[in-house]
């Protein structure tokens, strides 16, 4: 059977520790079989991060500006253990975050939904979508240990005009600061894209923070995101879709009573936390999406969840391992669908939807990794290994071809 041809290079970045196992497993047998493709290769694995000063990552971004298309591994953000256990020079950032800023995109989540899993949420029937901001915040924070008395100081100097000052605090002994900023460009660009995406999914749009307690800081997000709806309100009344602001804490309280099948919209860091809220409240961070879209319309697909460190120990060890790689292949599936789409090469996205319907065919078979086991209904007999669940998916896909 003749390769399908790629027309556009595909960017891959590679990652670490047990998604790197399994990365590689799905090239070999599920994609390199079946396409043509010129693959533009960066290693962001985190001794290779290192070697280059952490310049492979922003190589990597630039090349995703350039082609369009990126998908991408997960990878380590190390701590200072990492930092010891790698031998790293010092604790370099996260490459995701990096990729974020360069970009200017947003990360929208969303759960992999099969007929024999059933939400651990019992009101959940249809998919939450999680559209997370990807600029600022904790992740472009600065810190400082505080060891003595003293004040510490908000301080704004303007390019002309008069320098302010804000208090933050006036320290009686040892503590710990930390300054956030965010920009009105990369806010103003979320909130579009949030609406363009609940837009083109036809779904009600949520977006919370707290803004009853930072009056200032959130609130400009509140702000931008009602005038930014308002000015697409009659694309929304024509699409049979609503906008809701609510405090994050009414959000949350509310999504756990909602069948789902809304876009739910969180800066930075709550979009980090409630994303793993929602891929396991829907069965498993390992059955969850992930797709950062620039507002210029380049898209990096990746896996959403970390690099499974505890099953790489054992695998080094050399025992058998059962991880669940249906993000990782869905990484894949949806940079291939998106470069087929892109190109206008329809066999290309037909082949990217081929193998998520092998994938699905796969776990509502009842063949699954270790993982989903406990969550299925009715449970399976047994399990697959990391490489035998991606043999089985190779195998269903070979009949689809």
């Amino acid at each position: 059977m003749a390769k399908i041809k790629v027309k556009t290079p595909l960017v891959e970045l590679d990652g670490d520790e047990m998604t790197r196992i399994i990365w590689a497993m799905i090239k070999q047998k599920l994609i390199l079989p079946f396409l043509d493709v010129d693959l533009k290769y960066f290693d962001l694995g985190v001794r290779k991060r290192d070697e280059s000063d952490d310049r492979i990552t922003t190589e990597s971004a630039h090349a995703i500006q350039q082609y369009g298309v990126g998908v991408k591994c997960a990878t380590i953000t190390p701590d200072a253990e990492r930092v010891t256990e790698y031998t790293l020079k010092k604790a370099w950032p996260s490459p995701n975050g990096q990729i974020r800023s360069i970009l200017d995109g947003t990360v929208f989540r969303k759960p992999i939904l099969v007929k024999n899993i059933t939400p651990a949420v019992r009101s959940w029937k249809k998919p939450i979508i999680l559209g997370r901001h990807a600029y600022g915040d904790l992740y472009r924070s600065v810190e400082m240990m505080v060891d003595q008395p003293g004040k510490v100081e908000i301080v704004y100097t303007p390019d002309t005009g008069r320098e302010r000052r804000l208090l933050l605090h006036d320290f009686k002994g040892p503590g710990v600061v930390m300054g956030i900023h965010n920009l009105e460009t990369s806010i103003r660009s979320f909130a579009r894209a949030c609406i363009t995406y609940a837009l083109s999914e036809k779904t009600d749009l949520w977006f919370s923070v707290k803004d009853t307690i930072s009056k200032t800081y959130h609130a400009y997000f509140k702000d931008i995101f009602a005038v930014e709806t308002q000015a697409r309100r009659a694309d929304f009344e024509k699409a049979g879709i609503g906008y809701r602001y609510m405090l994050i804490d009414d959000a949350a309280a509310q999504a756990m009573k909602h069948e789902g099948g809304f876009l739910w919209a969180l800066s930075n860091y709550d979009g980090d936390v409630f994303s793993d809220v929602v891929a396991s409240g829907f069965g498993s961070l390992g059955m969850m999406t992930s797709v950062l879209v620039s507002p210029d319309g380049k898209f990096e697909f990746e896996a959403a969840h970390g690099t499974v460190r505890r099953h790489y120990y054992e695998h080094i060890k050399g025992h058998p391992t059962s991880t669940n790689s249906v993000a990782s292949i869905f990484a894949w599936t949806g940079g291939i669908r998106k470069r087929g789409e892109l190109d206008a090469t329809p066999e290309v996205t037909a082949f990217g939807e081929k193998i998520e319907k092998a994938v699905i065919g796969c776990i509502e078979a009842g063949i699954v990794t270790k993982d989903l086991v406990p969550l299925m209904d009715p449970r399976p007999a047994g399990h697959q290994s990391t490489e035998g669940f991606i043999d089985a998916v190779a195998a269903t896909l070979k009949t689809l071809m």
